[in-house]
Formats: structure tokens, C-alpha cells, sequence
């Protein structure tokens, strides 16, 4: 399963604080899919994060916006954790294992594959036209949380 996630990685992107990428796994010498495997089971029977995987650092990046025309606010940039290519196998590695288990609720459309604010909407409006064919009232309450991730 290791060697399928690090194969599976996608390749350049930023490095970790170390200066290790996902090239080093890809190219590296097949044991070090073994020596991380040997590594994440550590993990597990011990119930132990090693301290050096806990760290990442946050890196500024613009949003697609048009912005040649004033001048640039907090606005308009997100943040992008950039985290230990390790962990990131790992987290990987517990996924594809207990993906049958770890799944999210049919009603949620955000932070899922192949789902989005377009199916969100045909929903609603699915619904809502239903309630109105038969003539019940329907009451909708919006909240932007945009800013709430920010």
C-alpha cells in the first residue's frame, strides 16, 4: 500500500520543511517503501506521532481574482500548510485503509470528490420545488461562511 500512495503522489509540489518532495519517495530505491511501512506501524502499536511530523508551515497564495486594478488586501490570498511528505503517505496510507468506514454524510457536497456547489443548489431547488407543488411553505436560511475559513 505504501509503494501505490508514493507512486500515487502527484509531483512538484513544494517541498516540506526539510526539503523533501514527493520526487525523493517516487525515485527513490524501492526499501524506503518498506522502512516507511515498518515506520507507520510503529505509529499505530505505539499510539506515537514522532514530534518532527507535527510541523508544517503556512504559505501564502493569491486567489484567482483580477486585482491589477487596486491594491491587493488580505483578501485576497488563502493559505496553503505545507506538511511533511511522510505524514502526508501516511495519511494517505489510512485513508485507502479505512476508507470503507471513514465517510461523510450523503447531505454534505463541500470537500468531497466529483461533488459541489452546483449539486448543492440542484438539491435545494429540488427540494423546495417539491415542498411548493404542494402547496407547504418553505422558509430557507442562508449563511455565507466564507469568511469563516479565512
Amino acid at each position: 500500500m505504501v509503494s501505490n500512495v508514493i507512486l500515487e503522489l502527484k509531483l512538484g509540489k513544494a517541498a516540506d520543511f526539510t526539503g523533501v518532495t514527493a520526487e525523493h519517495l517516487h525515485y527513490s530505491h524501492p526499501i524506503i517503501s518498506v522502512l516507511l511501512s515498518y515506520l507507520f506501524q510503529l505509529m499505530f502499536s505505539f499510539h506515537y506521532i514522532p514530534a518532527g511530523s507535527k510541523y508544517s508551515y503556512i504559505v501564502p497564495s493569491r486567489k484567482p481574482k483580477d486585482v491589477r486594478a487596486r491594491a491587493l488586501t488580505w483578501d485576497d490570498f488563502r493559505a496553503i500548510t505545507i506538511s511533511p511528505i511522510a505524514l502526508k503517505v501516511f495519511e494517505y496510507c489510512i485513508l485507502n485503509h479505512y476508507s470503507n468506514i471513514l465517510y461523510s454524510a450523503d447531505n454534505q457536497f463541500g470537500f468531497k470528490k466529483s461533488l459541489g456547489c452546483s449539486h448543492a443548489i440542484y438539491a435545494i431547488r429540488s427540494i423546495v420545488e417539491y415542498f411548493t407543488r404542494y402547496a407547504s411553505t418553505v422558509n430557507l436560511c442562508a449563511i455565507d461562511l466564507s469568511k469563516a475559513f479565512d
